[in-house]
């Protein structure tokens, strides 16, 4: 079936294309369809902040697995949203930026000229409506609502105040003149409930005469004619339909769906594609390539004289949030954490921690059996890298994903490092006294090799894959500065893939800058 024409197909309702739906439709002569293969963000649990690991594995998540990963002998479970908002709904709603150093080294090391800290500053700017903090560094008006969380728990108080004594410095602001340091997190939330960026910038553009969503549309493939992108084969209802570009075809589908979409398109590593019987349309080597996430690892202890966050998930404290948008559940379980380096001389942090006042591990699937308290290390600045490939020429196989945990020592090093700075700061200060035992690892002196296993056994990812779509201009590059696919026209990638190097910290943040600053270039601003 034939669909009409649009100007623009935007594939993917996650994070960048909500924002993409908005701020093309401000033109009100832009035609603007916007596919997801999703539903509509309507569970309960996506507008609870502490519920959002029970969104894991359910009709809301692509629920991806990795290949066995060498240096841990096992798989590792990847969630992605599958709604509108995509994972920026599913997400634990930290607002970190990066660092300074990342947005250089886009520049400077892969050639993404227009993309260093100063050129997108202002595109975190445009995007933030902090209650705290004010300018020149952040926004007090855009449309992503960032706030103080209503609730934080002792425990997290008490962490920080122990890294503090420990002799990390104090931060109030992660996003501010410098990143070091410990603190309580900011998050996207909005008087206590998710502000994810459907909330943001999808709604208010949903309002528009011009801009159409269809859920539950899958894009197959990329329609190409004459070397320019047309369209799109999507599957809604279990009929293919197409649906036409006159100006640009737009993916915003993430760091997996996006070069899976490429490469059935034929657009990839030729050799590649022929195995799978794909007909090559472009030669692109750099497709899949560069995969990375922020791999993290926790140290846990169960607690004394405190609550814990589970305490509250029962009907009273649900009753309780639904009313006043206070209280445990309000809280966003990673509350507060920091940014340290691992080694001397280097120029930006390499670890960030996230601690919970709760037990969380791999991905909260493991219910509680005593009330703990979680701090996890989250390498924040990666050598590894891995690759996506296809399994099947078919659009609904998912696609092999290797982020090679590891496979640069460096980082299990650098992970090593960051572990022994949990337990000490464990040990340290005002936290030490709601400690009861070590849980995880369980002994009171694990050596290095105790401590190595725990890291193999213990590691998963932060939720941040990057890079298979990566933008520079060198023959890796995927998509030029511009963020244009090299070799097709009127076909574009906006979305955390095309970063070449994962920022240091939370991914949203990031991922909507590129978004806002991408509808500048598009609209010629």
């Amino acid at each position: 079936m034939a669909d009409q024409d649009w100007d623009y197909v935007i594939v993917g309702a996650g994070s960048a294309g909500c924002v993409l739906a908005n701020r093309l439709t401000e033109d009100p002569s832009a035609r603007v369809l916007l596919l997801e293969a999703g539903g509509e963000d309507t569970a309960d649990e996506i507008r609870v902040p502490a519920a959002f690991a029970s969104l894991f594995k359910t009709q809301w998540d692509w629920n991806y697995e990795t290949t066995e990963q060498k240096h841990l002998g096992r798989s590792a479970y990847w969630p992605r949203g599958k709604m509108l908002g995509g994972c920026s709904s599913m997400n634990a709603m930290i607002y970190i930026r990066g660092n300074r150093a990342d947005y250089d080294g886009w520049r400077d090391t892969h050639g993404a000229a227009g993309w260093g800290y100063a050129d997108v500053l202002p595109y975190f700017v445009r995007a933030e409506g902090n209650t705290r903090l004010g300018g020149p560094l952040h926004g007090t008006d855009g449309p992503l609502r960032v706030e103080d969380r209503v609730f934080t728990h002792e425990l997290s108080n008490a962490w920080v105040d122990s890294a503090v004594t420990h002799g990390i410095k104090r931060n109030d602001d992660f996003n501010g003149e410098s990143q070091e340091g410990a603190g309580l997190y900011q998050v996207t939330c909005h008087k206590g409930r998710r502000w994810s960026a459907a909330d943001a910038y999808l709604r208010p553009a949903m309002k528009r005469p011009n801009l159409t969503v269809r859920t539950h549309a899958q894009t197959t493939r990329v329609l190409l004619s004459d070397g320019r992108a047309t369209g799109v084969s999507y599957l809604e209802g279990g009929s293919e339909r197409t649906a036409y570009a006159g100006t640009e075809v737009i993916l915003c589908g993430g760091a997996i769906n996006s070069p899976q979409l490429l490469m059935l398109s034929g657009i990839g590593p030729a050799e590649h594609l022929r195995e799978h019987g794909i007909d090559v349309a472009v030669h692109l080597p750099g497709v899949g390539e560069n995969l990375h996430d922020h791999p993290a690892a926790p140290v846990i202890w169960s607690t004394r004289d405190t609550t814990d966050l589970v305490d509250s998930a029962t009907p009273l404290g649900m009753l309780r949030w639904q009313l006043t948008k206070r209280g445990p559940l309000a809280s966003n379980v990673g509350e507060a954490g920091g940014f340290m380096s691992t080694v001397d001389g280097l120029n930006a942090p390499d670890m960030q921690f996230h601690v919970a006042p709760t037990l969380f591990y791999d991905n909260g699937f493991r219910e509680p059996t005593v009330p703990g308290f979680t701090s996890a290390t989250t390498l924040v600045d990666v050598a590894s890298r891995g690759r996506l490939r296809l399994r099947s020429a078919h659009p609904q196989w998912r696609p092999e994903l290797d982020p090679a945990y590891y496979s640069e020592p460096a980082d299990f090093d650098a992970t090593l490092a960051g572990i022994r700075t949990l337990i000490e700061i464990g040990r340290t200060g005002p936290l030490a006294r709601y400690l009861d035992k070590p849980f995880l690892p369980s002994m009171e002196e694990p050596d290095e090799a105790a401590l190595a296993e725990h890291v193999r056994q213990c590691t998963q990812t932060l939720y941040h894959p990057v890079g298979t779509c990566a933008m520079g201009s060198g023959e890796q590059a995927v998509v030029d500065p511009a963020l244009r696919v090299r070799g097709v026209d009127g076909l574009r990638v906006v979305d955390a893939s095309v970063m070449p190097v994962v920022p240091r910290g939370n991914t949203n943040a990031p991922t909507i800058m590129v978004a806002e600053k991408a509808a500048d270039l598009i609209r010629g601003r």
